[in-house]
């Protein structure tokens, strides 16, 4: 059995506990690595030509805005076949209720026919918002399988809950 892990991930700027804190890494890189630790795993990271800005308030506004207008920012990078996993895990943060539009990007050119796909969404107080909604239509073909929902401010120290999740996933 082969695992994939699809993620995106915000470095510098990000809310934390009510406040800005600077992070070096994103907190869906964080839990992207307890996964892999836990189950073994490819990793693709999402990453968007035209960076987000590094100011957090700026960039919540242009997630806002491509929300808004259902945009797909081009990236850097794509993924364009899947066929050798059959597990794929998509990481990724809350925003605005659901992940950034640049994964949607991402997910929408790919063909999950014959694949299980387990989501985990990294937050601030919204839990997985409307994420489940949106994965149906993301990730076309798939079987939807198991989600989590870390809290932001908890991702470094949430290495136990997130492999127990991955391996009872699969």
């Amino acid at each position: 059995m082969k695992n994939l892990i699809i993620y995106y991930s915000r470095r510098g700027q990000n809310y934390v506990n009510g406040s800005i804190k600077n992070l070096a890494r994103g907190n869906a890189e964080v839990i992207s690595e307890f996964i892999k630790d836990a189950v073994g795993a490819d990793v693709f990271e999402v990453d968007t030509v035209k960076p987000y800005s590094k100011d957090y308030m700026v960039c919540i506004e242009e997630a806002k805005a491509e929300l808004r207008t259902k945009s797909r920012p081009e990236l850097k990078e794509y993924l364009d076949d899947i066929s050798d996993y059959d597990n794929i895990f998509v990481v990724g943060p809350n925003w605005w209720g659901i992940y950034p539009m640049a994964l949607y990007n991402q997910l929408e050119r790919l063909d999950f026919t014959g694949k299980t796909v387990h989501y985990a969404v990294t937050h601030e107080g919204s839990g997985l918002g409307g994420v489940p909604k949106t994965m149906k239509n993301a990730c076309k073909g798939a079987k939807l399988g198991a989600s989590l929902a870390v809290h932001g401010g908890s991702a470094p120290s949430s290495k136990s809950q997130v492999e127990s999740w991955a391996k009872k996933a699969l």
